[in-house]
C-alpha cells in the first residue's frame, strides 16, 4: 500500500505537501505548529486540512498493519494463496479485510463446528461441490451415520452437513460484498412506533421508510435516539429474493439435481440466520458512523466561531444568571475579569420584587460604572430581559444589554476549575461570573468547559464521546493558537490548549509564575519544569508577553525567526519587496509575509475581524412578532436542516435550509456560521408551540 499516493489523490495535494506533512507529524510536531510555522513545507495547508490528513494517515496505517497481520495469520495456517493475498492487499477498508479473514478466524462453538466434530465435513463438501452421483447419494449419506457421535439418522447427517454449508456460504467475502452492495443501493430503513403516541417528538418516524443510500444524517441520529429510548422499532428491509437468487446463481450448477434442495435450504438458512443479522448490524453501524462523523464536523464548525467571537475590551460588565424561585444571581466584573461584587435579586415569579430589584441593580450600575449587562439565555431569561430593558431606559447613562448562551455555565460552576477560582463563592454566583466573562473574552472563559457542554451542534450526547472529544479538542487548540495566549495572565485551562503544552506543563507554568513572578521573556519558559527545547519550539510562538524585555515576544513571530524580524525593522515592507527580501534573507515568502504582518500590527487579535454581538436597549416578545417583519439576529446554532437564529425573543427562530438562499444549498454550513449577524424575515409564528419560522432569502 502506497499511503503517500493515496493521500495525494484523496486530498488533491502535491507530493511534497503530503511527504513533508507526514515527516513533520512523525517528528512529533503539533498540528497548530505545523499550520503556523511550517507553511513552506506544507504548501500553506490549513489546520483543518492537516487534521483530516492526520486522521486519514492513521487509518491507512492501521489498515496496512491489519493487512500484514491477517496475511501472517492465514499463512501460519498454511492456507494463504496468492489470489487471497492480493485481495487482502487491495482491500480499502478494515471491514473488507475482516470479511476475507472470516473463514480462517478461530470460531466459537457453532452449529457448524458441532457438525464437524460429528465427522460431517466430508458430506458437506460433497454436497457443496455437487460432486455426487445421483443414484449413490443416499448411500453416501447413510455412511455418515454414527451413533457414538449422535448422528442417528440420514436426516441428522444432512442437517449437520447443511449447517456446515451455511457457514461456508456465510464466510464467503465475495457473497458478503455483493449483499452489502445491493443493500446500500436498494435497501430501506424502516421505523415504527412501539406504542402510538401523537405527542412523541418522533411522530414522523412512527411509520416511516427511507432508502439507505439517501437518508440524511440527522434522521439517522434521531432514529437511533428513538430506538434507544424504546419509542421506535427499527428494521433494515432488503430485497431478499434478489439476494438469494444471486447467491443461488453463483453456487448451484444443476437446478434439477437431487442435492439442489439441500443447497437451496442451506443458502436460505445461511442468508437469514448468519449473513442478514450481521449485515444489518454493519449497515446500521456504518450509517451511525457516517452520521456521527458529519455531526462532529458540524459541532466543530459551530464551536470555532463561538470561541472566536470578538472580546469586548475595556468595559465594566454585569453578568446576570436568571432564575425564578432562587432569584437572579448578579456579578459585576471589571475590565480584566476580576469580580468586584455580587448579589441576588428576585424580580421574577414567585417573589416578583421588581422595584426592589431595579433599585439594587441601578445602584450597582452607578457605583461601578457598568457599561454592559449580559443575561444568560436559560430559565427566566426573557422575563429578566424585560425588567433590565425597562430599567436601563430610565438611567441617565448609556447602558446596553445582550443575551449570551449560558450552556455549560452550571458545569463550570460546579467544576474543579470553578472551585479553584472562587473557593468561597456560592456555585450559582460562579455561573453569573461566567456569563459576564463570556462576553469579555469568550475564548478564555469557554475553554474552562468541556466543549460538548457548550451547546452547539446536534445530538452531541448521542455521539461517540471519544471521537467528539478529540475533534473538539482540536478546534479549541486551533482557536487558542490562532489568537495566542498571554503568558502572564492565562489560566491553566487556556495554557493546556497551547501547542505542545500538557496539563502538567500548564500547571508548572502557573506554579513558576506564582513563585518567580511574571515572565519577562519567552526564553524564561525553558526554566519551567518539564518544558524542554522540543516543547519550547512547539509552544513559544503562541505565548505572548505584553510588556516584556523583547517587543517580539508580544507577537506571533517565532523565536527561531527573531533575527529575520530584527533585520526587517526600518526597511520598506511593501508587498512588492517580499520576493526580493525572501531571497536576500533566505526565508520562505509565506513565513516572511506572516512576520511582516506581525511587525505592522504587533499584538493584533484576529477575533477583532469577527462579527460583534448585538447590543440592545429594548425588548421584543414573541407575541410582538408578525409575518413579514424584517429583523436582525445572531446565528446560535447550525444543524443539518437549517440554522437557529436569536432575534431577541425567548425562542430562537429556525431558518430552514430551503430558506437560507435563493440558490440550492447542499448544507447550511456553506452559507452561515455561529455568531454571524444576519437579516431575517418572519414567515410564521406559532406562540402555542413556541416555534418561529424565518427566512434569509426574503430579508
Amino acid at each position: 500500500m502506497n499511503i503517500v499516493n493515496i493521500l495525494i489523490n484523496e486530498f488533491k495535494l502535491k507530493p511534497f505537501q503530503v511527504t513533508n506533512t507526514i515527516k513533520l507529524i512523525d517528528e512529533g510536531n503539533t498540528i497548530p505548529f505545523i499550520a503556523r510555522y511550517r507553511k513552506e513545507q506544507t504548501g500553506n495547508l490549513k489546520d483543518t486540512v492537516l487534521r483530516e490528513l492526520y486522521d486519514r494517515l492513521n487509518y491507512l496505517r492501521n489498515l496496512s498493519d491489519r493487512q500484514e497481520e491477517v496475511i501472517k495469520l492465514i499463512d501460519g495456517q498454511g492456507k494463504l494463496t496468492e489470489s487471497l493475498k492480493n485481495k487482502i492487499l487491495k482491500a480499502k477498508t478494515i471491514q473488507r479485510i475482516d470479511d476475507l479473514y472470516r473463514p480462517f478466524r478461530p470460531k466459537r462453538r457453532t452449529r457448524a463446528t458441532i457438525a464437524k466434530e460429528k465427522g460431517l465435513e466430508g458430506l458437506a463438501n460433497l454436497i457443496f461441490a455437487q460432486d455426487v452421483e445421483e443414484d449413490k447419494f443416499e448411500e453416501q449419506v447413510l455412511s455418515y451415520i454414527d451413533e457414538e457421535k449422535e448422528v442417528l439418522t440420514a436426516k441428522d447427517a444432512l442437517a449437520g452437513a447443511m449447517d456446515i454449508i451455511a457457514e461456508i456460504i456465510s464466510d464467503n467475502a465475495e457473497y458478503r460484498e455483493m449483499i452489502k452492495n445491493i443493500a446500500n443501493k436498494r435497501g430501506l430503513i424502516k421505523t415504527e412506533a412501539i406504542e402510538e403516541d401523537e405527542k412523541s417528538e418522533y411522530e414522523m418516524y412512527h411509520d416511516y421508510k427511507e432508502s439507505i443510500k439517501s437518508i440524511r444524517n440527522h434522521r439517522i441520529l434521531a432514529i437511533n435516539r428513538g430506538e434507544k429510548e424504546k419509542i421506535l422499532k427499527v428494521n433494515i428491509i432488503l430485497p431478499d429474493e434478489q439476494i438469494l437468487s444471486n447467491i443461488r446463481s453463483k453456487i448451484i450448477i444443476d437446478k434439477s439435481a437431487k442435492i439442489t434442495k439441500y443447497l437451496e435450504a442451506s443458502i436460505e438458512d445461511s442468508y437469514k440466520r448468519l449473513i442478514l443479522p450481521s449485515v444489518e448490524r454493519e449497515i446500521r453501524s456504518n450509517l451511525t458512523a457516517r452520521a456521527e462523523e458529519e455531526a462532529i464536523k458540524i459541532f466543530a464548525l459551530n464551536l470555532k466561531p463561538l470561541l472566536m467571537q470578538p472580546p469586548i475590551k475595556g468595559k465594566i460588565l454585569m453578568g446576570i444568571d436568571p432564575a425564578y424561585r432562587t432569584g437572579c444571581k448578579v456579578a459585576v466584573i471589571d475590565q480584566t475579569g476580576k469580580l468586584l461584587t455580587y448579589t441576588t435579586v428576585y424580580p421574577t415569579a414567585p417573589q416578583n420584587k421588581i422595584k426592589e430589584s431595579e433599585k439594587i441593580l441601578t445602584e450597582l450600575i452607578q457605583k461601578y460604572n457598568v457599561d454592559i449587562i449580559t443575561i444568560g439565555n436559560g430559565t427566566a431569561s426573557r422575563e429578566t430581559e424585560m425588567i433590565v430593558a425597562e430599567m436601563i431606559n430610565e438611567l441617565d447613562r448609556e447602558v446596553s444589554y445582550t443575551i449570551v448562551n449560558e450552556a455549560g455555565a452550571s458545569v463550570y460552576s460546579a467544576s474543579e476549575i470553578g472551585q479553584q477560582e472562587f473557593p468561597n463563592l456560592d456555585v450559582s454566583i460562579r455561573g453569573a461570573v461566567s456569563i459576564g466573562r463570556r462576553l469579555q473574552d469568550p475564548l478564555a472563559e469557554l475553554v474552562k468547559i468541556d466543549p460538548k457542554h457548550i451547546g452547539v451542534g446536534q445530538y452531541q450526547h448521542d455521539l461517540n464521546q471519544k471521537k467528539l472529544d478529540e475533534a473538539l479538542k482540536g478546534v479549541v487548540e486551533d482557536c487558542v493558537n490562532t489568537v495566542g495566549v498571554d503568558l502572564n495572565t492565562a489560566s491553566s485551562s487556556l495554557l493546556k490548549y497551547v501547542a505542545g503544552v500538557s496539563y502538567k506543563v500548564a500547571s508548572n507554568i502557573i506554579e513558576f509564575r506564582e513563585k518567580e513572578g511574571k515572565f519577562n521573556s519567552r526564553e524564561e519558559l525553558l526554566k519551567v519544569k518539564g518544558l524542554g527545547p522540543k516543547t519550547f519550539t512547539q509552544c513559544a510562538g503562541f505565548l505572548r508577553i505584553s510588556d516584556g524585555d523583547n517587543p517580539l515576544d508580544n507577537t506571533a513571530v517565532h523565536p527561531e525567526s527573531y533575527n529575520i524580524a530584527k533585520s526587517l525593522i526600518g526597511k520598506d515592507l511593501d508587498e512588492r519587496n517580499v520576493k526580493e527580501l525572501s531571497k536576500k534573507l533566505d526565508v520562505g515568502t509565506l513565513t516572511l509575509r506572516d512576520i511582516i504582518l506581525e511587525l505592522k500590527k504587533p499584538g493584533r487579535d484576529p477575533r477583532d475581524e469577527m462579527p460583534k454581538p448585538i447590543f440592545r436597549t429594548d425588548v421584543l416578545k414573541m407575541e410582538d412578532l408578525k409575518e413579514d417583519m424584517i429583523l436582525t439576529g445572531t446565528v446560535r446554532n447550525v444543524v443539518d436542516f437549517g440554522a437557529f437564529v436569536d432575534v431577541g425573543v425567548k425562542q430562537d427562530g429556525l431558518v430552514h435550509i430551503s430558506h437560507l438562499s435563493n440558490q440550492y444549498v447542499n448544507h447550511p454550513k456553506e452559507m452561515i456560521k455561529v455568531g454571524d449577524v444576519v437579516k431575517v424575515k418572519v414567515l410564521d409564528v406559532d406562540v402555542e408551540r413556541k416555534r418561529i419560522s424565518l427566512s434569509m432569502k426574503e430579508a
